[in-house]
C-alpha cells in the first residue's frame, strides 16, 4: 500500500523535500495512507511526519512544517495507492467485456471503485460495498458520487448485473441519503429489457429522490463484435429511438415545468439515430454530464458557432474531417460553406470493435489510417477526434501512436478537442499546425492536473 510519485512539480512543497518520480509515500503521521483521499485529510495539519520509500528501497522519515492550505505538489502513479476496487458484476451489456482481448491491458480493467466515482465521475454500481466502504462514505461525506442504476426493479437489476446485492438498490441509495450524499446516476438502456414499462417505473422512482439525484443519464447500450455472451441483447434503430426520445420527452417537459430544469438526458446517439436535432444548448442545464456524451454534440456545436468565420485563404485548401460514422454529417454540415476550403468527410467504419460502434472517441489508429490511406488524393490537412487518444497522451486505443501515423500519411494530421478548436484549424489551419506541439503541452499539463 504506497502512493508511487509520477512526477514533481517545479517549485513545490516536494521539490523543497527532495521527492523524486519513483519514490513512495508510505504513512503520513503514522498512518498508511490508502489513495489521494485519506492522502489530502493527513497533509492538512501544518505539522507532518512522511515515511518514503525511495526508488532504490530505502525508507526516509521526513518531518516538516507546511502551511495548512499548502499543496504538496506531486502527481501519482494512480490516485488508489491499495489497487483499483474491481467490479464484482457479470452484466449482460459490459463493454470491457466486449472489448478485443489484444488490445492493452488496461482497457479490460473493470473498476467499481467508490473513490475514482467521486475524485473523477467513474460510475460504480455500489453492489460491492461493504460496512467499512459505507461508514467511510459517510465519514468523509464523499458526495457527489456517480451510480450506475439501469433499472430501479430489484430483480431485474440483480438479473441484468448477474449479482444479488444488485437488487439491494433502494437500500444502498437510502443509506446515502440519510447521510447527506448526492448523486448523479445513469441508465444503460437495453431494448426490451430495462425500457418501456420499466424505464417508466425507474424515472418515476428517481424523480421522487430529486432531493438527492442530481441528474439521469440514460444512453443506450453499445454492442462490439467481441460479444459472446449469450444473453440476446437488441441495439436501438431508427423506430425505437424515436419511441424513447418521445417517452423521455414527456419527462423533460414536465421537469422543467415542475422544477425549471431538464433533469433527464437523453445520449447523443438517441437523436442520432431517431435522425433528429440535438436538443438546444439551455435544455442541458450546463451539460451535468457532458463525459458521459449527454450533450457532447451539442456543446461542440455551440463552440464551434462561439465565434464568427474569418477564414481568410489566398487558395483553396483541402482538409480531411474524420470522425465516427454517427457524428460525421453534423461535422459536415458545421464546416460547410467556408471560403476556400474543400471539406472531405471522412467517417471511419470501425473495423476494430465492429460496425455498431460508430462514436469517434473508439476509433483505434489502425482503422483511421485504413481510411486515410483510401483517399485518392493527400489534403492539405487532416483532423482527428482527440477524444481517440489516451488522455494526455497521442496514442490511440490499440496503441498505434499519432506518431505512427503521421508517418505514414504525408498531409498534416492535427487532433481536434472541441468546437472552438475544429473551427480554429478550418479557418487558420497553417497557424494551428504550427502551434500544434505547444497546444498538446499544454493540453498534457491541463490533463495531468485534472488528475492530480
Amino acid at each position: 500500500m504506497k502512493g508511487k510519485i509520477l512526477s514533481v512539480r517545479k517549485n513545490s512543497l516536494a521539490k523543497e523535500l527532495e521527492l523524486q518520480a519513483g519514490d513512495s509515500i508510505l504513512e503520513v503521521n503514522g498512518r498508511k495512507i490508502r489513495d489521494i483521499i485519506e492522502l489530502s485529510f493527513e497533509l492538512a495539519d501544518e505539522e507532518i511526519e512522511m515515511l518514503i520509500e525511495h526508488s532504490n528501497g530505502e525508507k526516509e522519515l521526513i518531518e516538516f512544517e507546511k502551511d495548512i492550505d499548502e499543496e504538496l505538489g506531486v502527481e501519482f502513479e494512480s490516485a488508489v495507492f491499495d489497487g483499483i476496487r474491481r467490479c464484482s458484476n457479470n452484466c449482460y451489456f459490459c463493454f470491457v467485456n466486449m472489448i478485443d482481448p489484444r488490445m492493452r491491458k488496461s482497457l479490460a480493467i473493470k473498476d467499481d471503485d467508490y473513490r475514482l466515482s467521486f475524485l473523477y465521475g467513474n460510475f460504480i454500481t455500489l453492489s460491492n460495498l461493504t460496512e467499512k466502504d459505507f461508514n467511510r462514505i459517510e465519514r468523509l461525506h464523499l458526495s457527489p458520487l456517480f451510480v450506475s442504476i439501469h433499472t430501479m426493479d430489484s430483480k431485474l437489476r440483480s438479473e441484468m448485473l448477474r449479482c444479488n446485492r444488485a437488487g439491494k438498490i433502494r437500500e444502498q441509495l437510502d443509506r446515502l441519503e440519510k447521510s447527506g450524499v448526492e448523486y448523479h446516476t445513469q441508465i444503460v438502456l437495453c431494448r426490451n429489457l430495462n425500457d418501456g414499462k420499466f424505464l417508466e417505473e425507474t424515472l418515476d422512482e428517481l424523480v421522487a429522490r430529486k432531493s438527492h439525484v442530481l441528474s439521469i443519464a440514460i444512453v443506450p447500450v453499445g454492442i462490439t463484435k467481441f460479444r459472446n455472451d449469450p444473453f440476446p441483447l437488441e441495439q436501438f434503430d431508427r423506430d425505437s429511438a424515436i419511441e424513447i426520445i418521445e417517452q423521455v420527452e414527456r419527462w423533460q417537459l414536465k421537469m422543467r415545468r415542475d422544477f425549471g430544469e431538464t433533469f433527464i438526458y437523453l445520449g447523443d446517439e438517441f437523436y442520432l439515430l431517431a435522425n433528429r436535432d440535438f436538443p438546444p444548448e439551455e435544455f442541458y442545464d450546463g451539460f451535468p454530464q457532458l463525459d458521459n456524451g449527454i450533450g457532447l454534440a451539442r456543446s461542440f456545436i455551440e463552440d464551434f458557432r462561439s465565434e464568427e468565420i474569418s477564414a481568410n485563404y489566398d487558395r483553396e485548401i483541402e482538409i480531411a474531417i474524420v470522425s465516427g460514422t454517427s457524428i460525421a454529417p453534423t461535422l459536415k454540415n458545421l464546416a460547410a460553406g467556408i471560403p476556400n476550403v474543400k471539406i472531405k468527410s471522412l467517417p471511419i467504419n470501425n473495423v476494430a470493435f465492429g460496425s455498431t460502434v460508430n462514436v469517434s472517441g473508439l476509433l483505434t489508429g489502425r482503422d483511421i489510417l485504413n481510411g486515410l490511406q483510401n483517399l485518392e488524393s493527400n489534403p492539405d490537412g487532416i483532423l482527428i477526434p482527440a477524444s481517440a487518444l489516451r488522455a494526455g497522451e497521442n496514442v490511440f486505443l490499440d496503441d498505434f501512436s499519432l506518431e505512427d501515423l503521421q508517418r505514414e500519411i504525408p498531409s498534416k494530421i492535427i487532433p481536434i478537442q472541441n468546437g472552438n478548436e475544429f473551427r480554429e484549424a478550418l479557418c487558420h489551419f497553417f497557424e494551428f499546425q504550427t502551434n500544434r506541439f505547444n497546444r498538446a503541452n499544454y493540453m498534457w499539463q491541463s490533463n495531468a492536473a485534472y488528475t492530480k
